[in-house]
């Protein structure tokens, strides 16, 4: 299928791309404007006690965490430490708050929501927070629970210790039902007060230079990634008749972390199966145990349910079938890819204006940044945003939830997001090999065609993700 993708990117070289592989649905999509940092209320007094919250994950997971911290915070009449980050074996990132976000802004913007101090005050922070039954874990908190959870099960130990200590809180807080100005001070978090540390906006900028070919153009969203380093794209302008260099960016969620807790199989025979199973044993053993003693569905059934990561094979395969032509501007975001430069190659064959940060930065640009996944994360987050379009590969992948949810939020309908339904798509890969190019092509398209419609937030669903409801936007109608 690879060989057929090839041939037919060749043929069609100078073949018009469908109209719409870089436009959303302008109209339906532009009728909802950014009205999160609307405020209806007064501040909060913080009355009730201190939320110290520790956040596993990576830079996406965490950044949810904050905005789910700081509802609680107003929920619950408390004060906020601002949040701390736990080392994860995974990740292996000793980032805090700081290192990727502005702390200040953080603080003064959130200031008419909530209070928030810098660190406990001295009288408590002597005490043993375990001993006295303020720690509180995800064990100890049920995925998504409502606000009565906490009102019933928290208050009572902050009126009783002044303090509670949320250990890991990943995806901790429902979001339904959640009153109104609640859930417009989460969207408030995600998308005004977090805004990236000095130093990684500014090689943002100059990421975002590079990827658009030094042409000198600042794209929609610039000013909200990057901050005042949005005019230094600028800078290097070559005249007025000078053209953008548009660029496609895509998140391949494919990280060995990812492949291994899938439980899917991706064609590397034994050898894959013993090397998954070892990474699994040490990062993660709850889920190695389970598949010893438990009978799980087969990794077939798995697939051909759409939850196993699109390969890189795969992605580069719906890329040409949707119609990106091969003189595409692809920018590749991940970090390191299963399989190395052997699986990168598929995408490399097919669209050699394929471009990672690592190609687009210098070592000596990327030192600060060494051994700091979270913010080299940052750095992707910034390239995927401001790309004129997006492809996500992984509806599950916190970056792409992220990376959409914000493009929807400040794009203003012109910034379209790729979103397989990945059920489907497997079903037409199981064929692959037995179907001619052209039945592959249309049947892609039509796979991806139904998700583009433009639509409001369903009730369950994230407001990072889909930012469209009244909480975080307001119809232009």
């Amino acid at each position: 299928m690879l060989a057929l993708a090839a041939h037919a990117l060749a043929e069609g070289q100078n073949k018009r791309e469908p109209k719409d592989l870089w436009r959303e649905p302008v109209v339906p999509a532009s009728a909802w404007m950014p009205c999160a940092d609307q405020r209806n209320w007064e501040p909060s007094g913080g009355n009730n006690g201190y939320i110290l919250v520790t956040a596993n994950g990576g830079m996406n997971q965490q950044r949810v965490a904050i905005c789910n911290a700081v509802v609680l915070a107003r929920l619950l009449n408390a004060t906020l430490v601002v949040p701390k980050f736990m080392y994860s074996s995974v990740w292996r990132d000793v980032s805090q708050f700081s290192d990727i976000y502005q702390e200040e802004h953080f603080i003064n913007y959130l200031t008419p929501d909530i209070r928030m101090v810098k660190e406990l005050p001295n009288k408590l922070q002597s005490l043993d927070l375990e001993a006295i039954g303020s720690v509180v874990t995800d064990v100890d908190i049920p995925k998504e629970s409502k606000p009565s959870f906490y009102l019933k099960n928290i208050i009572p130990i902050l009126l009783r210790n002044g303090v509670v200590h949320l250990l890991g809180f990943g995806n901790r807080l429902a979001f339904d039902p959640i009153p109104f100005q609640l859930q417009r001070l989460r969207c408030r978090c995600n998308f005004h007060a977090l805004q990236f540390a000095p130093k990684i906006q500014e090689t943002g900028a100059l990421l975002l230079r590079r990827l658009r070919k030094h042409e000198g153009h600042s794209g929609p969203l610039d000013h909200y990634l990057v901050g005042p380093y949005a005019d230094s794209i600028m800078k290097e302008k070559r005249g007025q008749s000078a053209k953008a260099s548009r660029y496609l960016a895509i998140h391949l969620r494919f990280e060995i972390d990812m492949v291994a807790h899938s439980l899917c199989e991706f064609g590397g025979g034994e050898e894959e199966r013993q090397e998954l199973e070892k990474y699994r044993e040490i990062h993660f053993p709850a889920l190695a145990h389970l598949k010893k003693t438990t009978k799980l569905p087969s990794p077939a059934e798995i697939r051909s349910e759409g939850l196993c990561p699109l390969t890189p094979e795969e992605a580069v395969l719906m890329l040409a079938a949707l119609g990106f032509n091969r003189k595409t501007h692809v920018f590749v975001a991940g970090a390191q890819i299963y399989g190395g430069t052997r699986r990168l190659g598929a995408l490399n064959s097919l669209y050699p204006y394929l471009v990672t940060k690592e190609n687009l930065l210098s070592a000596t640009e990327l030192e600060p940044f060494k051994n700091f996944s979270s913010q080299l994360a940052a750095l992707d987050f910034i390239g995927c945003t401001a790309a004129n379009a997006f492809a996500m590969t992984d509806s599950g992948s916190q970056l792409s939830s992220l990376v959409s949810g914000y493009r929807i939020y400040y794009g203003g309908g012109k910034m379209p997001t790729i979103r397989p339904n990945k059920r489907r798509l497997a079903a037409i890969f199981v064929k692959n090999s037995t179907i001619e190019w052209k039945v592959f092509e249309q049947r892609v398209r039509k796979a991806v065609r139904q998700t583009k419609h433009i639509q409001s937030r369903s009730k369950g669903r994230s407001v990072y993700r889909y930012p469209r409801c009244k909480e975080c936007m307001c119809p232009t109608d």
